[in-house]
């Protein structure tokens, strides 16, 4: 416990893993709404999604500098973040480039991760990303909290649904056996409706995507209005996720809500890192910040 760092603001708490800077717990009048990262399902909680988010084709891409070679969500996820400021209600965390997260992706960087308690039960997340080198900086970025379904005792995962500020019709590509995006076969989840209830099967095929949701929200509520919302400006999709069974068959009690600035990788596009949809790019010297919120109900 000694690299988890905790804030807290009135009933609302807060802790952060420095590996990965990864959320750990959020907590609202004792009640904890993160997932867990009970390994018989998934053995993370909210991982940091830098410098891409999902699969390169073959864990491989080309890019101005050289060759990039990185597994799913990229490189920062994997190593120990430094804190820089606890201030209470605010923990700041910061990764600088190295030669060995070179190898995996050649350019120089630095990443700051802000965790800001807000109000009454809302945490704000935001990325800043700097160019330290001399060259420009392509790179995606991305949430991953899971939360508990149900979050309180006597309800079920079936009784949830996520909720949209307004009727839409919400389709999603489909997902190849190696994790890439396939628009050529499309899912359509919701037509003209608001309300898409949750269910195991809706996961059979893998995570889904959506992208253009209305008002950039969205919400993920039982039947006693025990919840989460995560609101989303600035990025252009979110993924959706529940793992498959544990091996005694006992189903999933998670959902990831996750905003992302990119996807996998596309069956239709090359490997070029740079020809990627929702590319982000930093000139030498440049921060690009972004910052998604979520709200416990």
């Amino acid at each position: 416990m000694a690299n988890i760092a905790t804030i807290s603001k009135g009933r609302l708490e807060a802790s952060v893993d420095a590996h990965g800077a990864q959320l750990r717990s959020l907590r609202l009048d004792g009640v904890e709404y993160l997932w867990q990262a009970d390994e018989r399902w998934w053995p993370r909680s909210a991982p940091v999604l830098f410098p891409i988010v999902g699969c390169l084709r073959d864990g491989f891409a080309t890019c101005a500098q050289g060759e990039c070679h990185m597994g799913r969500h990229g490189v920062a996820r994997n190593y120990d973040h430094e804190l820089l400021e606890n201030g209470g209600d605010v923990l700041r965390w910061r990764l600088d480039s190295t030669p060995e997260t070179r190898e995996s992706y050649p350019y120089d960087w630095r990443l700051e991760m802000t965790y800001a308690l807000e109000g009454d039960a809302t945490l704000a997340q935001t990325y800043a990303v700097t160019n330290t080198g001399g060259v420009d900086l392509p790179f995606f970025l991305g949430g991953h909290p899971a939360f508990n379904v149900p979050v309180v005792a006597g309800e079920r995962f079936e009784d949830y649904s996520l909720w949209f500020s307004r009727p839409w019709t919400a389709t999603t590509a489909a997902l190849t056996a190696d994790g890439l995006q396939d628009y050529a076969s499309m899912r359509t989840l919701l037509e003209d409706g608001q309300r898409l209830p949750l269910t195991h099967e809706l996961f059979a095929p893998g995570s889904f995507v959506l992208e253009g949701v209305p008002d950039s929200t969205v919400s993920m509520v039982g039947p006693t209005g025990h919840g989460v919302r995560v609101d989303f400006e600035g990025f252009d999709h979110i993924g959706v996720w529940s793992a498959p069974a544990a091996a005694d068959g006992t189903p999933t009690p998670f959902v990831a809500l996750e905003p992302w600035c990119g996807t996998a990788t596309r069956t239709d596009e090359d490997d070029v890192l740079e020809h990627k949809q929702s590319l982000i790019v930093a000139a030498p010297g440049q921060t690009v910040t972004r910052t998604f919120k979520i709200t416990l109900l």
